[in-house]
């Protein structure tokens, strides 16, 4: 063996003087390369470490995290004026209102109607309230006006439309008195058997799931494996009271659940329905006082239909009494919503109902190539990708039709745009929500 291929090793011989051996340079590299591994992913589990301490808030973040006192509250620029809208479904001209605060509660459809807030604001000029670094206010941590973007004590904002986890007296800091509040609510067993197929992988009680219907096995008996002070577990027990702010924990049967409730009703305009999601953007035309160009959509952040087993009606009982605070919140504003429809007119909300469905179905012809969503890796424009759950790609997304008229060419793409995307396009800071993906695309999760 040549001196380029060994290196002298010293050990103590059995004479009692030291012997001199070799070691080959290969076995040294490979064991130099094992160690520069080791401590390489140090290095990098150390750094997501670091990045999940920044990215990802505690979950019961106090409100003592909450803007101090004091902080001047949303105050129009001088000579601004504020927009006074008369009560709509009356007789006679009005105002469109600019300035809406969006609860964006999650799988309710709420990505939807995020995109025809973006697209109004963006066609009128409209100052947004953004997060900053991600899509989403710091969620799940109360929302403060510090996690806005570029905020300044006193900033003013026409939307607010991203997640976060409500907190009233915040929000109403920054927008004006007469700002618009709208929220959108599901059916809970619905909401719930979505939640737990979009999010189960990343709430840790549910690997101990074994069976291959996990849900049903879950709802078999949810308290042997619900942990309510577990990692994401608020995904999975009454998302819509979580995300409203309120304690998702709540004993059922403590007067706390029909205050809170009550309290909804007082601060929101108008509570969707995502099971009548015409029939409440016929509403909140009316009560915006908009085009109905304005709330066209194209149904967005929809999953495939074999990725989404129905509840079957044992199943579902179960998972409504499991949500039983969501369900009592969706009964009292089910039955608001269709006092709202009545006193809208059955008639006028059937005429209204049918011209926006023919003008979806008319910009379908136009805009999307094939006309109906397709699996992500069919999608041939990675502008049009949408945000897909870990460990699967089971969100559909659509094609951009190649040859669209000058005339509706924006329009067809910012209704096509998915949220991360448009939030980019609207020159939102997202680097958290980028190096989340690249981490992801990298680890092929």
């Amino acid at each position: 063996m040549s001196k380029a291929a060994t290196q002298p090793i010293r050990a103590w011989g059995s004479s009692g003087g030291f012997l001199v051996s070799e070691m080959p340079l290969p076995q040294k590299k490979r064991w130099e390369s094992m160690a520069k591994g080791l401590v390489l992913g140090a290095l990098f589990t150390s750094f997501l470490l670091l990045l999940y301490s920044y990215a990802v808030p505690p979950l019961h973040a106090g409100l003592a995290s909450m803007t101090p006192e004091g902080v001047a509250p949303c105050s129009p620029a001088p000579g601004e004026p504020e927009t006074v809208t008369p009560a709509n479904g009356s007789v006679g001209e009005c105002q469109p209102r600019r300035d809406i605060v969006f609860m964006k509660t999650h799988k309710t459809a709420s990505s939807t109607l995020l995109n025809i807030l973006f697209r109004f604001g963006q066609k009128h000029g409209l100052k947004f309230a953004f997060p900053n670094g991600r899509n989403d206010f710091d969620y799940p941590a109360f929302f403060a006006r510090s996690l806005v973007q570029d905020y300044r004590p006193g900033a003013c904002f026409n939307i607010i439309c991203n997640h976060m986890r409500f907190h009233y007296d915040e929000v109403r800091g920054l927008v004006p008195p007469n700002a618009t509040f709208i929220t959108v609510l599901r059916d809970p067993a619905r909401l719930f058997e979505s939640s737990f197929h979009y999010f189960g992988s990343v709430v840790p009680f549910t690997w101990k799931l074994s069976g291959r219907d996990k849900l049903a096995e879950f709802l078999e008996d949810p308290n042997r494996y619900y942990d309510p002070n577990g990692y994401n577990a608020h995904y999975l027990r009454n998302l819509l009271f979580f995300d409203l702010g309120y304690d998702s924990g709540l004993d059922p049967g403590s007067p706390q659940v029909q205050e809170h409730i009550l309290e909804v009703e007082h601060r929101f305009h108008l509570v969707l329905l995502q099971e009548y999601f015409d029939e409440s953007l016929v509403l909140l035309k009316d009560l915006l006082c908009w085009e109905l160009e304005d709330v066209l959509y194209f149904k967005l952040n929809a999953r495939r239909a074999s990725a989404v087993p129905r509840l079957s009606g044992e199943l579902y009982r179960r998972a409504t009494a499991w949500n039983v605070l969501d369900a009592r919140l969706y009964r009292h504003f089910n039955a608001s919503f269709w006092r709202k429809v009545e006193a809208f007119g059955q008639e006028r909300m059937a005429r209204e109902v049918a011209a926006l469905r023919r003008a979806n179905e008319h910009m379908r012809r136009i805009c999307i190539d094939g006309g109906h969503a397709v699996d992500a890796a069919a999608i041939q424009d990675s502008a049009m990708q949408p945000w897909q759950p870990l460990g699967t790609k089971s969100i559909l997304g659509y094609n951009l039709k190649k040859s669209i008229g000058q005339r509706h060419a924006q329009l067809c793409r910012r209704m096509l745009t998915p949220e991360i995307q448009y939030l980019m396009d609207l020159g939102v800071n997202l680097w958290v929500t980028k190096l989340w993906k690249f981490i992801r695309d990298f680890l092929q999760w």
